[in-house]
């Protein structure tokens, strides 16, 4: 079985890289000129710039990639609901909207000029002192960054700290106090597997969109983005990296990083960096820290 390894990227009619020629999709040879996938994505969402690598499936009926998560919405059966029931769900829906107007304004859409096109990621506000919180890949390369926020303000940023292997990094902006709203950062240690979990990101560039899921599982490795992450079913796709994953009382308790996918889209399982991890390396990021 032959698995593809897809990077974050926009789908056509953007072109390849120049000397790349098209996509294709067929099993490599032996002889695979590409060369192994890189350990990460490229970035949140590439624009005009597709980049493919083909590696061999781990064993039977495997299929992986690494791209940065899909749920799908059930068929309605037809049958009306108990009263219960749809009490339930009508309370479901209102804390889901109310944390979705909570945290909202402290999620930003990042879209970082690159050499080469753009990339277009997330990231969440931490203070008032306008840093914010995102994925490394999504600003690797960057030669401008530029930060949008929910009431339609927009300003440069510079970056402050990055450490790559941890895939993560703070940038500051420069902008009026009342547009910074810090999110709550939670605590992943009482992540429990079934928790109600939501994602707040940019994917394909779509600002401020909300999806929800549940923990999938916690501890899991992926080959894209290392070890102990947490695995969601919650939507994630190529733009959502460096946003917030949040929990049932708006806190974050996770950095959206990337999903494991057959196709260049979400299937349903992401990861998330804990946010335990990204605490224990805030003080060295804030303060300047490149590694």
């Amino acid at each position: 079985m032959v698995a593809y390894q897809y990077f974050e990227s926009a789908p056509p009619p953007y072109p390849p890289p120049e000397g790349e020629g098209n996509i294709n999709l067929s099993p490599a040879s032996s002889g695979n000129p590409i060369g192994p996938p890189p350990k990460r994505f490229r970035r949140g969402l590439l624009i005009a710039l597709a980049a493919l690598t083909v590696a061999s499936g781990a064993g039977a009926g495997a299929a992986s990639a690494a791209l940065i998560g899909q749920g799908t919405a059930s068929a309605s059966t037809g049958t009306a609901l108990p009263t219960t029931q749809t009490s339930t769900s009508s309370t479901s829906s209102s804390t889901a909207a109310s944390i979705y107007k909570q945290d909202l304004p402290g999620v930003v859409t990042l879209t970082v000029n690159l050499s080469r096109g753009q990339a277009i990621g997330s990231g969440i506000v931490l203070d008032t002192k306008g840093d914010i919180l995102t994925n490394a890949h999504v600003i690797a390369g960057g030669q401008n960054i530029q930060v949008a926020f929910s009431d339609g303000t927009t300003a440069p940023a510079t970056v402050v700290g990055s450490n790559t292997s941890a895939d993560l990094a703070v940038i500051r902006v420069s902008v009026a106090a009342s547009t910074l709203h810090p999110l709550t950062l939670g605590s992943s240690s009482s992540v429990q597997i079934g928790d109600t979990v939501y994602a707040i990101g940019s994917p394909f560039g779509l600002s401020g969109s909300f999806t929800e899921g549940i923990v999938s599982n916690i501890g899991q490795t992926a080959a894209a983005s290392g070890a102990n992450l947490i695995q969601t079913d919650a939507a994630i796709n190529p733009g959502n990296s460096g946003g917030p994953l949040v929990n049932s009382q708006g806190q974050v308790i996770g950095i959206n990083n990337s999903i494991e996918s057959p196709v260049d889209g979400s299937v349903g399982v992401g990861f998330a960096i804990p946010i335990d991890q990204v605490n224990q390396l805030l003080p060295s990021l804030e303060g300047g820290s490149n590694v």
